[in-house]
């Protein structure tokens, strides 16, 4: 009998070791006793960090390069055997800078020696704690930067908890991080259980080639199941059934949790890209997409999403179901 196709493994940035349990957050005699051995990440405005050993292995720094207890804009990341681990940001120059869709999966030749790279290039590389650590850090530091005024009464705000809260100087007022929640889903044909061809579409912007599963913002007063429907409707024109939860991951650019689902549309349906948001829509047949997928650049017109994110595990996941 064959089974609805699931995810072969978590996605690579929904790893992760490390204890985060809140109450460390404010347990100030048990961080200072943590300090002098815990280690510490510095991550840029774009969310870059050093890595070396091709990707695999972050480059932290003692805590104690940093001062003698941690620094005020420094987060909690979490503790593993007696270690803890913090996240800072780096001293930048200017505001942050932008990075289109075109140039976002662009990396460079990954070395031995220390690269200052991001997690679309080495989420996937990293171990299961590196992951998480640089995703909780880059997530963190992303909300920071545009919390330091009170929603309530715009007065500057500051950092506690540990750096995972932010309080009004003025009226008190406590903000915690925010996330914003997001669907994407993995569309079938429906033939048999699995189906045999998958809906693909380039997103205006994106490189020639290159393609993923449908994704969209939920909106305030929607299900996820209802944003399934209406972003595929909206995003290419057709009717999706079956719409059926795979799995998350974070994917902080800058604070989005991505909340995959699969659904079944009908092939002969025409499909209609989004203007100004798909550029193109297509069909794609497992065997073609499985091609893609051991030899990146082997199918023309057809580039798939890259191991870091979610829809790399979805459509890889997809494509070894029978």
């Amino acid at each position: 009998m064959t089974h609805p196709f699931e995810l072969l493994d978590l996605p690579a940035l929904s790893r992760f070791t490390v204890d985060r349990r809140e109450p460390l957050r404010t347990d100030v005699e048990r961080l200072a006793a943590l300090w002098p051995k815990s280690r510490v990440l510095v991550v840029d405005k774009r969310g870059r960090t050093l890595v070396a050993d091709k990707g695999t292995r972050l480059v932290d720094q003692p805590a104690l390069e940093f001062g003698d207890n941690p620094p005020s804009d420094a987060v909690l990341l979490g503790e593993q055997d007696g270690v803890a681990y913090w996240g800072v940001p780096s001293v930048d120059d200017g505001t942050e800078a932008q990075v289109s869709p075109a140039r976002a999966w662009q990396f460079p030749e990954l070395t031995d020696e220390p690269q200052l790279l991001d997690l679309r290039a080495v989420g996937a590389l990293l171990d299961d704690t590196g992951a998480g650590l640089l995703t909780s850090a880059v997530a963190a530091f992303a909300w920071h930067r545009n919390a330091r005024f009170c929603a309530r009464c715009g007065s500057p705000t500051e950092s506690v908890k540990s750096g995972w809260a932010r309080v009004c100087a003025k009226c008190s007022h406590e903000e915690y991080p925010r996330t914003d929640a997001a669907v994407i889903c993995l569309v079938h044909d429906g033939v048999g259980t699995n189906g045999e061809n998958v809906l693909l579409a380039r997103g205006a912007g994106w490189p020639e080639g290159r393609y993923s599963v449908l994704a969209g913002f939920v909106e305030a007063g929607e299900s996820l199941e209802s944003c399934v429907a209406r972003e595929i409707a909206e995003e290419v024109g057709v009717t999706a059934t079956a719409i059926r939860y795979l799995g998350s991951q974070p994917w902080p650019f800058p604070r989005s949790l991505m909340v995959g689902f699969t659904a079944v549309a009908d092939p002969t349906e025409p499909l209609v890209p989004a203007d100004g948001e798909v550029a193109q829509a297509k069909w794609v047949s497992r065997a073609l997409v499985r091609q893609a997928l051991a030899e990146p650049g082997s199918v023309d017109d057809l580039l798939l999403a890259p191991g870091a994110s979610i829809a790399y595990r979805m459509i890889s996941s997809w494509a070894e179901a029978s």
